[in-house]
């Protein structure tokens, strides 16, 4: 079938991707690509982070970490393998993501920082979107797919010489497709150079100032905000220092850490993932969107499901 995959995030480049490798004639248009997207400014730590529902979210991060996994042998790719931990302040149960992974571990009581009480132990694969959205624009110039800029107002109008269409906007398809349930989450992070650090760390323990460290080859992102319903895309001082503060109280290195950039993004809030085919008047659209904080957690495993819809299809 000959396919056109609105979106240009890690979403729609990963989609795109499956379906060449299906045997699909495929498209991709977005108004904004590379360092336009919400893509780029993610930690891309994997992690399964407010996005549902649970057991297809499970499922879709499990062969995401198997693809990423296997990425790890090509430099180029931008992935890397990485032990870190996820800190709690008291007792807590395994995380319901738990069969996501091939392994988890708990931090001993000894090695906890001060305060806190448990923690998860784990290495999962960490993403340089820097490295890795160019990587996949290039994997899908070799499997033949043209990637243009063009907005799109409809989707109606995204069917001219195409059979069907996937609509990957993310937070866009709020306004696309009139879609309500869709909500900002507001993440403002801190880009600095890398100074030897080789392990995350994340606290979740309040849900809107959340606390992560994650390594990449050359930098280190620190985050981070989760602001429900905040669409602010200035970088904000005051936020700016706050995260400073509280990454170094976990990372005290970081003080002498060289600032390089700071980012915002919006996370494509949704109460759960879209992943069906519409019928329209112009024809089939498989939706996949409201991926919340996890797009690049889901992105192969609902590439995969994508695909089988599109396949579906002929």
């Amino acid at each position: 079938m000959k396919v056109r995959v609105v979106g240009a995030g890690v979403v729609g480049l990963t989609s795109a991707l499956r379906l060449a490798q299906t045997g699909h004639e495929v498209d991709v248009v977005a108004a904004k690509m590379g360092n336009s997207t919400t893509s780029s400014v993610a930690a891309a730590l994997w992690y399964p982070y407010r996005a549902y529902p649970e057991a297809d979210v499970t499922r879709w991060s499990a062969t995401t970490y198997e693809v990423l996994c296997g990425l790890t042998s090509d430099p180029s790719a931008g992935v890397r393998m990485r032990l870190g931990q996820e800190l709690f302040r008291q007792q807590t149960s395994d995380p319901w993501w738990r069969d996501a992974v091939p392994e988890l571990g708990r931090v001993a009581v000894e090695r906890l920082p001060a305060g806190y009480g448990d923690g998860y132990e784990l290495s999962v694969p960490v993403v340089d979107m820097a490295m890795h959205l160019p990587w996949l624009l290039g994997q899908l110039e070799a499997a033949g797919v043209a990637v243009r800029t063009r907005y799109v107002g409809d989707l109606a109008g995204a069917f001219e010489d195409v059979h069907a269409v996937v609509n990957c906007t993310g937070l866009g398809s709020r306004e696309l497709i009139n879609d309500e349930t869709l909500t900002p989450v507001r993440g403002q992070v801190i880009v600095v150079a890398q100074f030897g650090l080789t392990e995350w760390l994340l606290d979740q323990n309040d849900p809107e100032q959340l606390i992560y460290v994650v390594p990449r080859s050359d930098t280190v992102l620190l985050g981070g905000t989760a602001e429900e319903g905040d669409e602010e895309l200035d970088v904000r001082p005051k936020t700016t220092a706050d995260i400073l503060k509280r990454c170094t109280e976990l990372v005290p290195a970081l003080d002498k850490a060289r600032i390089l950039s700071h980012r915002v993004g919006l996370r494509p809030g949704r109460p759960s993932v879209r992943l069906e085919t519409e019928f329209i008047d112009r024809g089939p659209v498989v939706h996949c969107y409201g991926h919340g904080g996890a797009g690049v957690t889901l992105s192969y495993g609902c590439a995969q499901d994508v695909a089988e819809l599109v396949s579906g299809l002929s």
